[in-house]
């Protein structure tokens, strides 16, 4: 059971290092040697579990979803409401240095995916994960309008999608209380129509 263990969170740590490579370094940098070297290990260690660079990819884009699964599960129960709708979406924003290398990582990780036909399902596996989130958060606002859900879905999806990328693409040290506002904007309406 320890040893499992120990693998699992090395296999974690060097996911993360691949993210800070990616973000650091872009995708000509992100090689198994680059990725060992940031995660302090010797190459010779990933042999087995990451031996080549599209098995640092695929798990690189595993570990964004395994971090967001953990987030949401950390938020408090309780009833479907604007609240809690509103509680899931922001996991989905990069608003601290974590979510903000993670979103950078995994956008990434999207350009690479269109030619890389290898990370392709594990990326689009991750996006639809991403909508379910969307697709969940607005069916608890409007649960009783089914017809309308799937349109609004698409809309909050975009709308997290773009906000994102807004804020990766301002200064790191910028403050994001505007994506927030634009978010709380959107679902007052969404929750008025």
């Amino acid at each position: 059971m320890g040893r499992s263990v120990d693998v699992e969170e090395r296999d974690r740590l060097v996911a993360e290092a691949a993210w800070r490579v990616l973000v650091r370094d872009g995708l000509v940098g992100l090689s198994v040697r680059n990725v060992a070297a940031e995660a302090g290990l010797p190459p010779s260690s990933l042999r087995y579990t990451l031996p080549s660079q599209a098995k640092v990819r695929e798990r690189a884009v595993a570990l964004v979803i395994e971090r967001l699964k953990g987030r949401l599960a950390l938020l408090p129960e309780g009833p479907a409401s604007r609240d809690r709708a509103r509680a899931m979406l922001l996991e989905l924003l990069p608003l601290d240095l974590e979510r903000r290398t993670e979103m950078e990582a995994f956008l990434a990780l999207g350009t690479a995916a269109t030619t890389d036909v290898v990370l392709r399902p594990g990326y689009r596996a991750a996006h639809s994960f991403l909508r379910s989130v969307c697709t969940k958060s607005v069916t608890m606002m409007i649960n009783d309008e089914r017809d309308r859900q799937g349109v609004e879905a698409a809309r909050v999806h975009a709308l997290i999608d773009g906000l994102a990328l807004h804020i990766i693409r301002q200064d790191a040290d910028d403050d994001c209380a505007w994506a927030v506002e634009v978010l709380d904007l959107h679902l007052e309406q969404m929750a008025n129509n």
